[in-house]
């Protein structure tokens, strides 16, 4: 609920692409406990009645229903994929919260995000900061507006942090399991319930 008391909509990006070469295979699909690295991630969402998710990448299944589109051009990065989940028709106005796809405990971090930017009306975003201090853009949430305004005309290639630039941005420190992702096969066994 917005500083109004309105209720203010919620969804979500998930970046699914990339090339997964130090994991070897498509780490979104490797197993983690009873699930995958992804759906881990979907599942803990708010259900699609409440967080429509667009997931950015090629389409796979999933536990959950979710919108599959591709970035312009395929494999043109994170703020590629950005720009082509707001395309995608499937966001409503409000905040969205943009979540890597190899993060499979953040969406307790992604619900605290968006609940601090609803209430912060001076806000464009909130980003996760991790326990070394680092801002990470690709697991924060953002008003619908103002990340639009923040794409550069040509997103592909572009760095992540660079929205940032262009943003008034909060930042909110998260639990180092929330922030890890899967990038090696040594990750997941680190992440291994």
């Amino acid at each position: 609920m917005s500083a109004s008391g309105a209720v203010t909509a919620v969804s979500a990006i998930v970046l699914a692409g990339g090339t997964a070469r130090r994991f070897g295979s498509d780490k979104l699909a490797a197993p983690l406990g009873d699930s995958t690295v992804l759906d881990r991630l979907l599942d803990g969402l708010p259900g699609p009645n409440e967080w429509p998710v667009v997931c950015v990448g090629p389409a796979r299944a999933t536990s959950r229903p979710v919108h599959w589109v591709r970035e312009n051009p395929p494999l043109g990065g994170p703020v590629a994929a950005i720009a082509a989940g707001l395309a995608s028709g499937r966001i409503p106005e409000g905040i969205v919260v943009v979540l890597a796809g190899d993060q499979p405990y953040a969406a307790a971090a992604a619900l605290r995000l968006s609940a601090l930017l609803d209430q912060s009306p001076d806000a464009d975003a909130v980003v996760s900061v991790d326990d070394r201090g680092r801002t990470n853009p690709l697991l924060a949430a953002y008003r619908i507006e103002a990340l639009r305004g923040a794409l550069p005309a040509d997103p592909g290639g572009a760095a992540a942090r660079s929205l940032l630039d262009r943003l008034s941005v909060l930042p909110l420190r998260v639990g180092d399991e929330e922030s890890r992702d899967v990038d090696t096969p040594e990750d997941l066994r680190d992440l291994a319930p």
